[in-house]
């Protein structure tokens, strides 16, 4: 699916960051200081500014979205702080702007349900499956499968099970066998 910069997007504007326990979920990407950090569909970059915090100089954050207003916000946020780690970008998850084996982790929280929703899910996967290394980390966080404020409506939101079933089919294999819960809202699945 072709998607133009303009195109009003699914996920606009939303963030699960607030949400979380953001200790947490560090703790379980095992962050180093020379690590190769993707948040793909960044929103406003919470994330990625986030982990600059914990990525020493030798380490960088591609941070990348559809979203060009939460780019400009990013940009802003990295201008302000004079954060040297984060790379933003407007980029489409199905066409990253990153060689073969670049990342150590790439990161998407609450975007995987809107990429099956819009029929790209696979794409993105086999997209990112290209950049991250071998051995690499691919962490998902998405909303617990209950019905309630916030997040999508209850048939659109996804349990750890089907996310590893959809994540193996791109052969990503999951590392955790519980889910792991990072809030009150989400849960985290990591794979390789």
């Amino acid at each position: 699916m072709d998607r133009q910069q303009g195109e009003r997007l699914i996920s606009t504007g939303k963030s699960c960051f607030d949400f979380n326990d953001k200790e947490r979920l560090f703790r379980e990407l095992n962050i180093r200081e020379d690590t190769i950090f993707l948040d793909a569909a960044c929103g406003h970059g919470d994330y990625a500014l986030a982990a600059a915090a914990r990525i020493g100089k030798t380490g960088r954050i591609f941070a990348f979205d559809l979203w060009e207003d939460g780019i400009d916000r990013l940009i802003h946020e990295i201008v302000v702080d004079d954060i040297t780690s984060i790379i933003p970008r407007i980029a489409d998850l199905c066409s990253l702007p990153l060689g073969y084996n670049t990342v150590d982790i790439c990161l998407m929280a609450t975007v995987f349900h809107d990429l099956v929703q819009d029929g790209t899910a696979q794409l993105a996967l086999q997209e990112i499956k290209r950049v991250v290394k071998p051995g690499g980390l691919l962490a998902v966080i998405e909303f617990k499968k209950v019905s309630g404020y916030p997040g999508p409506p209850l048939n659109i939101r996804l349990s750890p099970m089907e996310l590893d079933e959809m994540l193996g089919l791109s052969g990503f294999m999951p590392v955790n066998k519980e889910e792991i819960v990072v809030g009150a809202y989400n849960y985290l699945s990591l794979y390789r």
